[in-house]
């Protein structure tokens, strides 16, 4: 019998993020009081006016197909938010509506990789990305990022690791897993590099508006015409306007390119939802305090958060300019045991965390980090410190 199974599935890893929250919200069914610092969407609602906006479109029977690149006034509502954002200029013909942002990367990699090819993937990456491009027949390529450098490469880390055979360099600032913002210094020497490499580079900015300490992130297609050229920038409405069940995601590309991708996906998914697509020009016409609010409660749970790992001894953090995330270092602990068990690994740790005292996060390894666990503090004041002084009583029980 031939394979039930394509081989290019068999490359594929399943979601330690998704399968950590899976198990907590057993264990919370079940009746268990567990505090999830595991997958990252804000704890917020969707602002009303948005959700007033899609109530609207129902109204009015924009229940149809839309074009598969998505609706016009969309369209030309992403080019205004480049303009306006980033200072890029895009024409409604290079932007692509998808079924969010995920999607988008997806369409993005279809569209360029090929077998044979080369992606730089700096680490701790988003998990997602390896397997995307091992999905299209494309290699993933791994930069170790340093502690030290708060989590980001260098220009000239990233010029050692370039072949004849690297296609694209996957770029995500502000990061998920990290938090790391490049500054505009340090992304113009980067796209200086790649400029000279002639490679492309996935931009994903979809936490750009969430950044704390006054830094601001900065497009890497802004860089110059040529780079413009060599990017293809992923954004979408998930994170900053707390949408990630409404599965709008788009990308800003080359005009062949997205021609490409467009062509591609009338085949593969036709438009993403028209009612999600109405709610995201009223969410794109969302005013910057409204955005900046909850900016606001997020940088006061991050400070939170870091005072209370500081006052864990064993443990430590990278202080993130970004996300909502913070990686805790935890391998100064490995070789210690927990009910006699030796927590040895990321996973490890995260699995007797959650057994123990019933905090979920989720293990570095799948972000290439296996000296971490990844904490979300897109959660309650209240569940942060609940969850942090059950970490702390959890690592003062290791012996």
């Amino acid at each position: 019998m031939k394979n039930r199974i394509a081989n290019r599935m068999t490359t594929l890893s399943p979601s330690l993020t998704l399968a950590i929250s899976a198990k907590a919200k057993a264990m919370k069914a079940a009746g268990e009081s567990v505090v999830s610092f595991g997958v990252g969407e804000p704890d917020f609602n969707t602002p009303e006016h948005i959700i007033g906006a899609a109530k609207v479109a129902l109204d009015n029977g924009h229940t149809k197909y839309t074009p598969s690149s998505g609706l016009l006034p969309l369209r030309k509502a992403i080019c205004e938010k480049f303009q306006k954002d980033n200072g890029l200029s895009y024409e409604p013909s290079q932007i692509i509506v998808s079924n969010g942002a995920k999607h988008s990367i997806f369409n993005a990699c279809y569209a360029v990789l090929e077998e044979g090819d080369e992606v730089i993937i700096p680490a701790p990456y988003w998990l997602t990305y390896p397997e995307v491009v091992k999905v299209c027949g494309a290699t993933p390529v791994y930069l170790q990022c340093k502690k030290e450098n708060k989590f980001k490469f260098t220009a000239e880390e990233l010029k050692a690791v370039i072949t004849p055979k690297t296609k694209m360099l996957i770029f995500n600032s502000p990061s998920n897993p990290t938090g790391a913002v490049y500054t505009e210094e340090e992304v113009r020497a980067i796209a200086k590099v790649c400029e000279e490499a002639e490679i492309f580079v996935l931009s994903d900015e979809i936490y750009e508006k969430l950044c704390y300490n006054g830094v601001k992130p900065f497009s890497i297609a802004k860089c110059s015409e040529k780079m413009q050229d060599l990017t293809i920038v992923i954004n979408g409405v998930s994170k900053t306007y707390a949408m990630t069940g409404w599965r709008v995601g788009y990308l800003a590309a080359p005009k062949d390119i997205a021609k490409a991708i467009d062509s591609f996906q009338s085949h593969a998914t036709s438009n993403a939802c028209s009612i999600s697509q109405y709610a995201t020009i009223e969410a794109l016409a969302s005013s910057d305090e409204e955005i900046q609010a909850m900016v606001d409660v997020f940088d006061k749970r991050r400070a939170n958060l870091l005072k209370l790992i500081s006052e864990i001894d064993g443990v430590s953090a990278v202080e993130p300019d970004g996300a909502f995330y913070v990686m805790l270092v935890v391998s100064g602990l490995y070789g210690k045991s927990y009910n006699g068990k030796v927590i040895d690994n990321s996973i490890a740790f995260a699995d007797a965390l959650l057994d123990g005292e019933k905090v979920a996060t989720v293990p570095g390894v799948s972000f290439g980090a296996d000296d971490c666990v990844r904490l979300s503090y897109a959660l309650s004041e209240a569940d942060i410190e609940e969850g942090l002084k059950r970490i702390k009583r959890f690592v003062e029980a290791l012996q």
